[in-house]
């Protein structure tokens, strides 16, 4: 028996945050390369992909990354950032190969919306490839809808996009025993 995934916010330059940031970009990059090169990127091509990675808005105030851990060993990660009063963007979703399919993908989604509206966003925007079909159908599961880029994409590498609406919490919810409690 596995033990449950757990969540939590990490800055992005913690050892295990990076370690987690690295692979998922050798991942989409060597897919890339494969795709339009037929072959997995170069030491040089990934080192100045990771020279132009820039995560350090993925912190609080206007962003977060959050960690997946299992079986004690971390396993995944999700990025937000605030585009504007309205909107977070989703990004840097992943997955470590030896743990997909264990339920990990889906709980981290669950946080990021949880972490968006946390931060005022009432609506989650992220971009994705072609390629990444996992990625589309899991966006899909999770009600976000296919969408026009949104302002405030410039990723090159991006090819398709999706948005979702978030639940706004009730002002009078649960969390208020003595509000929730009847008169």
């Amino acid at each position: 028996m596995t033990s449950p995934w757990t969540v939590s916010p990490r800055p992005p330059g913690a050892p295990e945050a990076a370690a987690l940031l690295r692979e998922y970009l050798i991942d989409v990059a060597d897919r890339w390369y494969l795709r339009h090169h037929g072959r997995a990127a170069t030491a040089e091509e990934m080192a100045g992909h990771l020279a132009e990675m820039v995560d350090d808005d993925l912190a609080p105030p206007r962003g977060v990354l959050l960690v997946g851990r299992h079986d004690d060993e971390p396993g995944g990660c999700v990025g937000l950032r605030l585009l504007d009063g309205d909107r977070a963007e989703l990004t840097r979703m992943f997955i470590r190969s030896a743990k997909r399919g264990s339920g990990g993908a889906g709980l981290l989604l669950g946080a990021a919306e949880r972490a968006a509206v946390g931060l005022g966003a009432r609506r989650l925007v992220l971009n994705t490839r072609l390629d990444l079909v996992e990625a589309r159908a899991l966006y899909a599961r999770h009600g976000f809808q296919e969408t026009a880029r949104y302002a405030g994409d410039e990723d090159p590498y991006a090819e398709c996009w999706y948005a979702k609406d978030l639940a706004r919490p009730h002002p009078h919810s649960a969390r208020d025993p003595a509000r929730s409690a009847p008169s």
